[in-house]
């Protein structure tokens, strides 16, 4: 899954673009300096791209006009001694094969023998390789990573004992601050972080968008601005309930608990909506507003509870658990039962009193009734 999620075998990456092999492996060691001295920040590696050793051969153009050869025929001469060149082809029923000629193996698997391979030149005399190249052997790329056509090195690390956001976001700033890129290079900071980035800028469309969808849903129901806008006060107060218990458990706000609020949301209104009807419902029937706000937090306190004991039962296992695949999990239930827990006493308490405080003779009421017997 984190390999799915950050294209490497880690956690969280960060990955540096460009064209030179060696100068991302450079920025990529100066990034594991850096982030060395982030709190939080572990299992720190880097993808290495280079350690294949490659023979490379660079045409001395001036000896190759000296001995009156094309550069083409050097190059000729090295893809049939090393390479090998098709002649023809063998076939086998519908298959086709090519057959390769090259030198026997004693006389280019080493950069000895490739030296000593000979060019006839024009004038007839024979020339060896190393009178016409700079042969020479250098570490090439034993592994070449691409992402949109443009290659990359690859920086891989875990955070531990900290948020999440705010490790990777010191390690952005110290980066930034540190590490010169050259021209056409750039960083990106991938895995689990660009994914919680990703979430984050959803949930801000989406809460916003939950809530006026409430409020409107409120409105129709009450037909009247003053109990929506008192049922999402009431909805909003629950919030410090699943605050607290973030800070209690010392655990760090993630896309869980964000995702733990919205349904938080949702259970908020619905015992807002139940104290508030009740209470309506006596002031509707001739109580006073303040006989019947004490009424309603007498007489939904069952109904109210219950609606609270069984969410709050059910995922108290989801909350106290541990256990592997419990990250993504218990941020979430540690919200609903925090949030839950302290919206009971809003709304037996809290809510009855601003009623008393908002409400007027004037208000919309629903018809009264009848009581059963």
């Amino acid at each position: 899954m984190e390999e799915a999620v950050s294209g490497v075998k880690g956690e969280l990456a960060t990955k540096v673009y460009g064209d030179d092999l060696a100068t991302l492996e450079d920025k990529a060691d100066q990034i594991v300096r850096i982030m060395r001295g982030v709190k939080g920040i572990e299992d720190l590696g880097v993808f290495r791209v280079l350690g294949q050793p490659n023979l490379n051969i660079t045409v001395d153009r001036k000896q190759a006009a000296r001995y009156q050869i094309n550069v083409a025929d050097v190059q000729d001469a090295i893809q049939t001694a090393v390479g090998g060149n098709a002649l023809t082809q063998v076939l086998q029923g519908e298959a086709r094969y090519d057959l390769v000629m090259r030198y026997l193996p004693q006389y280019r698997d080493n950069k000895e023998a490739v030296e000593d391979i000979r060019l006839l030149s024009p004038t007839g005399e024979r020339v060896s390789l190393a009178q016409l190249c700079k042969i020479e052997e250098r570490d090439g790329a034993s592994e070449i990573y691409r992402e949109g056509n443009q290659r990359y090195i690859a920086v891989k690390y875990s955070v531990r004992g900290r948020d999440l956001g705010g490790a990777v976001e010191e390690s952005i700033a110290k980066v930034n601050a540190q590490v010169q890129l050259p021209r056409g290079y750039h960083i990106d900071w991938a895995g689990e972080y660009e994914s919680a980035q990703r979430a984050s800028r959803r949930l801000l469309v989406i809460v916003p968008l939950t809530i006026l969808i409430i409020s409107i849903i409120l409105y129709t129901m009450f037909r009247s601005l003053k109990w929506a806008m008192l049922i999402l006060v009431n909805m909003m107060l629950a919030r410090i309930g699943g605050l607290l218990a973030l800070i209690v458990t010392h655990t760090n706000f993630s896309v869980s608990s964000g995702v733990g609020f919205l349904a938080l949301f949702g259970v908020s209104v619905q015992t807002g909506v139940i104290m508030l009807e009740y209470i309506n419902q006596r002031r509707a029937r001739g109580f006073t507003i303040e006989e019947a706000a004490i009424e309603g937090a007498v007489m939904r306190l069952r109904p109210i509870m219950m609606t609270m004991l069984v969410a709050t039962l059910g995922l108290l296992p989801a909350a106290m658990s541990h256990n592997i695949g419990s990250d993504s999990q218990r941020p979430f239930a540690i919200v609903i039962v925090g949030g839950l827990i302290s919206d009971l006493a809003m709304s037996i308490f809290l809510l009855p009193t601003l009623y008393t405080w908002m409400a007027g003779d004037h208000d919309v009421l629903p018809e009264a009734e009848m009581e059963s017997e």
